[in-house]
């Protein structure tokens, strides 16, 4: 790698996290004069709390905002970038944004939605099928961690039919593996049988999410 090209990926890199950075969440529901997610709820800034406690309008305009800001940076690093072991790590930095946020102090959401819309930037048909398999399990289910961990399960899988390079496969394991560790008590609560549907009430006890 040429030092042009090293300081390039640490330029677009750090481009990557800031953008992910934005809390979607955040802004859309102080736009619309709406309760801050991370003071209701499950104290998340993702779609799902966004959507429980702020409604539909904050809720699609979260998950639009967070599905793009990974999308974007993804598209861009492969427009700019092109060779899949510079790519790759760009479009992970949009995730680690939106999970440790530095407009925030570090305290984000799950990465679901940027999680898909950076594997999109990258590999469009993955992304596409990725996100049709999370939107039909939540259809199905209406757990909105069900669905997300149904989706990121399937990933290595989609990742090992459609793009079957070490890079992309090792991409696709620690997305996974980062989705499922920021949900662990999600997964308490869904075996246990305690996890709220969308819809739903009743609401768990804010968590550092």
């Amino acid at each position: 790698m040429s030092s042009d090209t090293l300081w390039h990926l640490i330029a677009l890199s750090l481009a990557g996290y800031l953008l992910g950075s934005i809390p979607f969440g955040v802004l859309a529901t102080r736009a619309l004069g709406l309760t801050d997610p991370r003071s209701a709820g499950s104290g998340n800034i993702g779609f799902t709390n966004v959507l429980r406690v702020g409604g539909k309008a904050a809720g699609a305009l979260t998950l639009l905002g967070d599905i793009g800001k990974g999308w974007l940076v993804g598209w861009g690093a492969t427009r700019l970038l092109g060779d899949e072991t510079t790519v790759l790590p760009v479009a992970f930095c949009a995730v680690l944004g939106h999970l440790f946020p530095v407009f925030l102090k570090f305290r984000g959401g799950k990465g679901v939605a940027t999680a898909i819309g950076a594997v999109a930037g990258v590999a469009p048909w993955l992304g596409l099928g990725l996100g049709a398999i999370w939107m039909a399990a939540f259809g199905i289910w209406r757990y909105s961690s069900g669905a997300a961990l149904t989706a990121f399960a399937c990933l290595p899988v989609l990742a090992l039919w459609q793009r079957p390079t070490v890079p992309f496969l090792m991409f696709a394991v620690t997305l996974t593996a980062l989705i499922v560790w920021r949900h662990q008590a999600n997964i308490v609560r869904l075996r246990a049988g305690t996890e709220p549907k969308i819809g739903q009430d009743k609401m768990p006890e804010p968590l550092e999410s």
